[in-house]
């Protein structure tokens, strides 16, 4: 990876951990990311309708269905995730997520685009995961699984947690896709992206309109922060993925749990300092491997 791409994707993680810490504290649902969605639409429709002027003249049928898959994709993975957040606990869906989702991304690329990884870089790939894993209180599990109050809780957050990596892969891949082999402008794939959920999330935030107002007044500064941020984040991340494997970007992203970690403090639950170090090395090291890889 290079020096540049790998500059990418950490600007592009401490802003997903910005945004994430944001995200957490308003402890939204479906109304909070349809606020978002709508934010964000009406932001950066300059920038947007600046992309979009004479890119979409030569779509075709393809590309727009590709980032309409992409939408969907992102609108079911948000949706998991929230309902493994109701029936687990956040510190066994968010792991096995952030874990599985790099891992399965980066096997699909080499599968589905042809690229190729050394050995190096899959320790690297190994050891963001297992990084990721730790720090956010995964060795917690085991204990968790041997009380028999908490073992359906454990199987449900494995089960909801393994659902939501693999959709993380799967949208890594159809925009990885979009960029690398459509040539689709980053942003473009972003904006219209967003674009596409704003109809599909409304019938779910509006289904209670008093609530929804409610939700409104409360928590749309917050959204609003998510609707700056995340783009921004996530456009830099499809640049990356540009200059770079996706295999190797995709793990390198979740050097944002480390600054999730020292930014929000106790966001995932876990008061164990040196459970965050341990998983920090990790992640410090297999970023590392995905460089020199």
């Amino acid at each position: 990876m290079s020096a540049t791409a790998l500059g990418l994707v950490i600007t592009a993680a401490l802003l997903h951990a910005l945004w994430n810490v944001v995200a957490k504290k308003t402890g939204g649902d479906v109304r909070f990311a349809f606020i978002s969605a709508l934010f964000l639409v009406v932001l950066w429709a300059p920038i947007g309708i600046w992309a979009a002027w004479n890119a979409l003249a030569r779509w075709g049928w393809l590309e727009w269905a590709v980032l309409l898959a992409s939408a969907i994709v992102h609108v079911v993975y948000f949706t998991t995730l929230l309902r493994g957040y109701r029936l687990s606990d956040l510190t066994i869906v968010y792991p096995v997520a952030r874990g599985t989702g790099p891992l399965l991304a980066s096997l699909g690329a080499l599968a589905w685009l042809g690229e190729t990884m050394s050995v190096v870089a899959a320790a690297g790939v190994a050891g963001v995961a297992i990084g990721v894993f730790v720090i956010a209180g995964g060795p917690g599990l085991w204990a968790k699984a041997h009380d028999p109050l908490q073992r359906r809780r454990v199987r449900a957050g494995i089960g909801w947690g393994a659902a939501t990596g693999v959709l993380i892969a799967g949208y890594t891949l159809i925009d990885g896709y979009a960029v690398k082999v459509l040539l689709l402008s980053p942003i473009l794939v972003d904006y219209i992206g967003n674009l596409f959920r704003v109809p599909v999330l409304l019938p779910a935030a509006l289904r209670d309109r008093r609530g929804f107002a409610d939700v409104w007044r409360a928590q749309w500064r917050s959204a609003l922060v998510v609707a700056v941020l995340g783009p921004v984040g996530y456009v830099l991340v499809l640049y990356a993925v540009r200059l770079a494997p996706l295999s190797h970007v995709a793990p390198a992203r979740e050097v944002s749990m480390l600054f999730a970690a020292l930014i929000g403090g106790r966001l995932l639950g876990e008061g164990d300092r040196s459970l965050r170090v341990v998983g920090a090395v990790c992640i410090a090291g297999g970023v590392a491997a995905l460089a020199l890889g």
